[in-house]
């Protein structure tokens, strides 16, 4: 059996993740999960919500440890990952109430954040939702010091790394239909982030 690769990352603040989207994906069947890396994250939440389907997704090399996950929880709601490397434009024909992705926008480049934003406006239903948690600047500004600092560890290890500004996100995704609903702040300075597809008749972004 492929040893199951442990992430510390996947393993901080994953019980306030899923509060958030035990509330943010109620009365929803199927989600999708962008960059699933180590797979901890998917076993966990889908544990955590037994009546939703959570689509697992990687680049192909890290499909065994994802794999290695869903073989050792022996849930039924873990799907086996699809092939998804964001700066291949990939074709994904199914459709899903929502989209998840956690400690990825920040360790893409800038074109590769767009690109995710413009399959999740392709995958997700009408009114679909979008969940992205990680570190985000406001307003082009560091939220704490730790976050600059993070920023630049982040671009000393490959310049098209860094933080995102979330104003800039807010923009990519009203490309693909979707408006920023609600922005929660979570534990050690990261927050989620939460836009919908064609939210029409909702109130803006808080």
């Amino acid at each position: 059996m492929t040893r199951m690769p442990k992430a510390p990352a996947a393993e901080r603040n994953r019980q306030p993740i899923l509060e958030v989207l035990q509330q943010e994906l109620q009365g929803n069947e199927k989600v999708l999960e962008i960059g699933s890396g180590s797979g901890q994250h998917a076993v966990f939440f889908a544990s955590g919500m037994p009546g939703l389907t959570w689509q697992t997704s990687d680049v192909a090399d890290n499909h065994p440890g994802i794999m290695a996950w869903k073989e050792w929880s022996g849930l039924s709601n873990v799907v086996t990952p699809l092939d998804l490397d964001v700066s291949a434009k990939p074709l994904i024909e199914d459709h899903f109430d929502a989209v998840f992705s956690a400690n990825t926008a920040h360790i893409m480049s800038i074109a590769e954040v767009q690109s995710m934003f413009a399959i999740v406006g392709r995958v997700l239903t009408d009114r679909g939702i979008f969940c992205l948690y990680g570190p985000f600047k406001l307003d082009g500004e560091f939220s704490t010091d730790s976050n600059a600092r993070f920023d630049q560890s982040l671009k000393s290890q490959k310049a098209s790394m860094g933080i995102r500004d979330l104003e800039e996100l807010d923009q990519f995704a009203a490309s693909s239909g979707m408006r920023r609903t609600r922005l929660y702040a979570m534990p050690a300075n990261n927050m989620l982030a939460v836009w919908r597809k064609n939210p029409h008749d909702l109130s803006p972004a808080g």
